[in-house]
């Protein structure tokens, strides 16, 4: 399978014929981009022809792309609202697409504080399992022998809810998990679990993690990959086996199941998993969580593992320190990108440096625009926004806001995610994920999104590396009751020596500099305009984010889903990280700023 001369191909030669066909497959979408976006949009527009979202704007039954962007506005969540209500509601009308709502999918995302409510049809079940199988065919590329084990996979379902007019709403992972596709899949010997579907389809969040601990612990000889869906979830994961590894080793050695797992399809399914005392493993679990090093620990408890699976781009790039403590310096694998709204695609390189990803959007799943975005120019005006690009007429160095129209009847609908090209495969742009289209922070006119906080963290948490310690999580908030109002940061640290942790005056200095790495609009208020006091940082104690989740998932957000967020201002969740403060830093000085840098603000 040759590719154009100034590439090299990532897909030769496929490990079975199974593999050679998804493979091929790859290759036919990514040679063909721009003739197989034009056919999906055809196919969307055709099939939702007499659709009272596309009859609002004339198209008359056209399915070409001039008449498409001429007369379809681009627009967001909010503008679709009121319809999407309508579906929620119960009206089963043809209103987005001409195929029946089978349900609504849960965005962790929120909208005016609520999670978002995206309708969906059956059939982009099918296009999710089409994704799905072309995974393990790309990364047996780069991994040889995944067929001789299993993988320990941490995956979870979250209890539907339904909607007044009878719906489904519940998250997409949920959705996929207890579909047919994935309870009834074919035997892949490439790609079997050590979690039973039981553990993973319990909705009681303990008695799955339970579980599925359990069985990966049973079969430690024999998992060679480990994984969940995000890196927050596997460092649950880790977190959980430091507070029950004893209740786990006992069950080992008893040969029998916590009294805690009552979900009678489990206890079921687990008696035929643990069929008689194993004192030998249950010594080994001991002697290895016993111990305050965890350095490593998953190689050490799981020694054939090749790698860990996780998506560890974006906001989820914060975990990688810990991820390799934990991991020993196993290889970070991001396979895949979606959302929400569609599953998008896959990193045809699955085993890069996580700095390094890049995505290879399938031009099959959906028909995607994309919006130019310059990352210092003023706010695209509404009324007048730059023309769209199609997906294979983007530009390598440039960035993107992603807007997509799906099967299930979006049009031209903002994903709120921003792209940066990296290069082509064939005639398939690729992309690095570079942050979520969102300001999180800001007092007075300073603006701070999350890749700049991103930033300020990082650079603020190298001081912190001659103390052996890290940032293993954080969020903030604008603190606007002081005055004048300043940044808190919330931070929760991994103090691998615990006789050397980090001083008072080196974490107010963290302060300084995460100050020193915003942007000038921030700096020139605090320094010469005083609109902005110094920032704070307050340091919280282990496992204080573990109750934010367990917070967040008690008010019905998803596991599978949950994203520490970057920014809160929920009076609630702010009480509850302020009564888990240990120690409380400021900025000791202003930051440098440059009164010759006036003339290139942006606009506020």
């Amino acid at each position: 399978m040759a590719v154009d001369s100034h590439l090299s191909s990532p897909l030769d030669p496929p490990a079975c014929d199974k593999d050679s066909k998804a493979l091929l497959f790859i290759e036919e979408m990514t040679r063909e981009t721009g003739a197989v976006q034009e056919r999906v949009l055809g196919e969307i527009l055709f099939r939702n022809a007499e659709t009272e979202y596309l009859r609002r704007f004339q198209l008359n039954g056209a399915t070409d792309r001039d008449t498409f962007k001429s007369k379809v506005p681009v627009v967001t969540y909010e503008d679709l609202q009121p319809d999407i209500q309508r579906i929620a509601n119960g009206d089963r009308s043809s209103i987005f697409s001409a195929h029946p709502i089978s349900e609504f999918l849960t965005s962790s995302g929120t909208s005016a504080g609520e999670r978002k409510l995206m309708p969906t049809i059956h059939e982009e079940l099918d296009r999710r399992q089409l994704l799905y199988s072309l995974l393990m065919p790309v990364m047996n590329l780069y991994v040889s022998g995944l067929d001789k084990g299993k993988g320990l996979y941490f995956l979870f379902v979250k209890a539907e809810t339904k909607t007044r007019g009878g719906l489904l709403a519940r998250p997409v992972l949920t959705s996929y998990y207890k579909s047919e596709h994935f309870k009834t899949r074919p035997y892949d010997p490439y790609n079997v679990y050590t979690s039973p579907n039981e553990a993973i389809l319990c909705a009681d969040s303990f008695q799955s993690m339970y579980t599925q601990m359990l069985c990966g612990l049973l079969m430690r000889e024999e998992v060679l990959r480990v994984g969940a869906v995000f890196a927050s979830g596997l460092l649950r994961a880790i977190r959980f086996l430091q507070l029950h590894w004893q209740q786990l080793a006992h069950d080992i050695s008893a040969g029998a199941l916590n009294p805690k797992i009552t979900d009678p399809a489990l206890r079921d399914c687990m008696s035929k998993i643990i069929v008689k005392p194993n004192p030998e493993l249950s010594k080994f679990i001991t002697q290895e969580c016993s111990g305050e090093n965890w350095e490593g620990i998953i190689p050490r408890i799981w020694p054939n593992t090749k790698y860990l699976d996780v998506i560890v781009t974006g906001a989820m790039a914060q975990y990688i320190p810990t991820l390799e403590y934990y991991g020993g310096g196993l290889p970070l694998s991001c396979t895949m990108y979606a959302s929400s709204e569609c599953y998008f695609g896959l990193n045809l390189k699955p085993m890069s440096n996580p700095s390094e990803v890049s995505y290879t959007i399938m031009p099959n799943m959906c028909y995607c625009e994309f919006l130019p975005h310059e990352p210092d120019a003023p706010a695209v005006s509404r009324d007048s926004p730059p023309p769209l690009v199609d997906l294979a007429d983007v530009e390598v160095g440039k960035q993107y806001e992603l807007i997509i129209t799906t099967y299930a009847g979006l049009c031209r609908y903002r994903v709120g995610d921003i792209l940066q090209v990296t290069d082509f495969y064939n005639s398939a742009p690729q992309f690095r994920f570079i942050r979520r289209k969102n300001v999180l922070l800001s007092i007075d006119s300073d603006k701070t999104d999350e890749a700049e906080l991103q930033k300020a963290v990082d650079n603020a948490s190298a001081l912190l590396q001659e103390f052996n310690t890290s940032v293993i999580e954080y969020t903030s908030y604008a603190d606007a009751k002081s005055i004048p109002g300043h940044y808190v940061i919330y931070w929760e640290l991994l103090v691998k020596e615990l006789a050397n942790p980090p001083t008072h005056e080196v974490l107010n200095l963290c302060c300084l500099a995460m100050e020193e790495s915003l942007n000038s609009v921030y700096r020139q208020s605090r320094v010469a305009d005083n609109s902005i006091g110094p920032l704070e940082i307050r340091v919280v104690k282990n496992g204080t984010f573990e109750e934010l989740m367990d917070y967040a998932i008690s008010r019905g957000a998803s596991i599978n889903q949950y994203k520490v967020p970057r920014c809160v201002n929920s009076s609630p969740i702010v009480e509850l990280l302020d009564s888990r403060v240990t120690s409380v830093h400021f900025s000791p000085a202003p930051p440098q700023w440059n009164p010759e840098q006036r003339r290139c603000w942006p606009h506020a």
